[in-house]
C-alpha cells in the first residue's frame, strides 16, 4: 500500500508538471494557427484516447514520465493548404514562441500556486541562534547564543525556510557574508560579516546552518516515544508510544538527541534499555538494524519522538493581503529560478557536487513526504519542480524547448535556417547529453537508497 501511495502520488505529481508544461505549447501553437496532431500525457501504451473536431488526438499513457505535443510538420510533400498550418512554415520568431510557452506556463503554475499559499499565510520557526562553534563563520561574523538572525546578505530570513534558502545561495562562492541580528527584547539591529572561501565546494548533501558553525535553537527534545513503527527493530524489542528512554546500558539518556546519537553509533549491537512506562521501570534488549547511506551506514530502530510546543514567539505567522501575496509570489517565483540556474553553473564548474543531482526516485519520496506533510507542502514542493522544469527546458540543448529557441533565434537573426546537418548534429549531442544526465540522476539515487 505504502509503494502505491508512493506510485499514485508521483504520478499526480508529474501528470500535473507535464500536463501544464504541454498545454503551453499546444494553446499558443493553436493561437497561432499549427495544426495539432496529438497532445499526450505521458510516453507507452495509450491508456485513454479520444479526437476533438479539429482531429487533434489527445492521449494519456502509461508511463508518466513526460508528455509531448505533436504538431503538423512540412516535409515537402503537403498540399498548398496543409503547409500553411504547419509549424515549420510559421515565421521564427512564432516557432520561438510556441517553444517558450512550455517553460512559461511552469512558471504561471509556480506564480499561482505560490500566490494561493501565500494568501492562506505562512507559518515558520523564527531562526534563533542556539550554539556557536569556535572559529566557525558564525563565530567570525561574531554571532551569539540567542540572537535571531534578521537578514543574510541583505535579504530578509523570517524563518527556517527563508535562511536555508539565501544560504543555498552561496554554496561554492568565496567572498563577505553579511548578518544582521538582533538580541531578544530588543528592537535594535547590529550587523556583521564573515569571509567565505570556496564555501561548501563539492559537498555532498551539505547541512548548511552547521557549516556556519552554528545550530539553531530547538526546545528541548526529551527521549518520549510518539510512535513506533510496526515490524521494526523497536516494536519487535516490545517498545510502545509513550515509553520514556531513561538509560542505555546504565547510561543515562538525557535527551532525544543523545539517543539517536546512541542508536546511530550502536548499528547491529545489542544494547539494553532502561524504559519508564506507566510510573513503572521495564528493562528491554533492543538491536538497531544497519541502514546504509550514501556517505556510509548507522543504526536504526524505527521510533519518532514526542515534539514539544514552540514558544509562540519563535512562531513566524506571515499573512499577504491578495495584491501582496501576488507580489511575494512573483518574487519566489524569481529567486527560485535564479538559484535553479546558478546551482546549474556551479555544478559545471564543480563547486556543486554532482551528486546533490536527483532524478524520478528521489522526486517520488520527496513528493509523497511533502503529501503526508499536508497541502501547503506539497504545493509548495510542486511549484518547486514547475520551476525547475521550466528552466531545464529553457537551457540552449537540443532536444529541449531551449535547443528550440536557439535554432529559432539564430535563423531569425541570420534571415535562413541553420543548416540541417548543424541541426541533426546538435540535436544527437543534446540527446547523449540529456541521457547521460538522466542516467547520472538515476544513478544518485539509486546510491540514495
Amino acid at each position: 500500500m505504502a509503494l502505491l501511495h508512493t506510485l499514485l502520488i508521483t504520478a499526480v505529481t508529474l501528470g500535473i508538471l507535464v500536463s501544464v508544461h504541454e498545454f503551453g505549447h499546444f494553446w499558443v501553437a493553436r493561437r497561432l494557427g499549427v495544426r495539432v496532431l496529438r497532445f499526450s500525457i505521458g510516453f507507452g501504451p495509450a491508456l485513454l484516447r479520444w479526437t476533438d473536431r479539429s482531429g487533434t488526438e489527445y492521449v494519456l499513457a502509461l508511463i508518466p514520465l513526460g508528455g509531448y505535443v505533436k504538431m503538423l510538420e512540412d516535409d515537402g510533400q503537403l498540399e498548398s493548404a496543409e503547409r500553411e498550418v504547419s509549424f515549420n512554415a510559421r515565421p521564427p520568431g512564432q516557432r520561438v514562441a510556441i517553444a517558450a510557452a512550455g517553460p512559461a506556463a511552469n512558471f504561471l503554475l509556480a506564480i499561482a500556486v505560490y500566490w494561493l499559499v501565500f494568501l492562506s499565510g505562512e507559518t515558520g520557526i523564527v531562526p534563533v541562534v542556539g550554539e556557536v562553534e569556535p572559529d566557525s563563520i558564525a563565530a567570525q561574523a561574531g554571532l551569539e547564543a540567542g540572537q535571531y538572525i534578521l537578514a543574510v546578505d541583505g535579504q530578509p530570513t523570517p524563518t527556517w525556510q527563508a535562511l536555508n534558502l539565501r544560504l543555498m545561495r552561496r554554496i561554492g562562492e568565496s567572498g563577505p557574508m553579511h548578518f544582521e541580528v538582533r538580541y531578544p527584547d530588543s528592537s535594535l539591529r547590529y550587523e556583521s560579516t564573515a569571509e567565505l572561501e570556496q564555501w561548501l565546494v563539492g559537498v555532498e548533501e551539505p547541512d548548511l546552518v552547521a557549516a556556519l558553525g552554528l545550530t539553531l535553537y530547538r526546545p528541548p527534545v526529551e527521549a518520549v516515544l510518539e510512535e513506533v513503527v510496526a515490524g521494526s527493530p523497536a516494536e519487535r524489542a516490545g517498545l510502545q508510544p509513550g515509553d520514556r528512554i531513561l538509560a542505555v546500558d546504565g547510561e543515562v539518556v538525557q535527551d532525544w538527541a543523545q539517543w539517536v546519537e546512541e542508536v546511530r553509533r550502536r548499528a547491529d549491537q545489542w544494547m539494553t534499555l532502561t524504559v519508564v512506562r506507566g510510573g513503572e521501570s521495564l528493562e528491554l534488549d533492543l538491536r538497531p538494524e544497519r541502514v546504509a547511506t550514501a556517505t556510509g551506514s548507522h543504526g536504526q530502530v524505527g521510533v519518532l519522538p514526542r515534539l514539544p510546543e514552540w514558544p509562540p514567539e519563535l512562531i513566524a505567522q506571515l499573512r499577504y493581503g491578495p495584491a501582496t501575496a501576488l507580489v511575494a509570489a512573483l518574487d519566489r517565483t524569481g529567486e527560485v529560478s535564479w538559484f535553479t540556474l546558478t546551482s546549474i553553473s556551479k555544478m559545471l564548474q564543480g563547486l556543486i557536487s554532482s551528486k546533490n543531482l536527483s532524478g524520478p526516485i528521489t522526486i517520488a519520496k520527496v513528493a509523497t513526504a511533502s503529501a503526508r506533510s499536508g497541502i501547503e507542502s506539497y504545493l509548495g514542493f510542486l511549484a518547486l519542480l514547475s520551476i525547475s522544469l521550466g528552466v531545464l527546458n529553457l537551457l540552449p540543448i537540443p532536444v529541449l524547448d531551449g535547443g528550440h529557441i536557439l535554432f529559432g533565434l539564430v535563423e531569425w537573426i541570420r534571415g535562413r535556417p541553420v543548416p540541417e546537418r548543424v541541426q541533426m548534429l546538435g540535436y544527437q549531442l543534446g540527446l547523449v547529453t540529456v541521457v547521460g544526465i538522466m542516467m547520472l540522476a538515476i544513478y544518485n539515487d539509486l546510491a540514495r537508497l
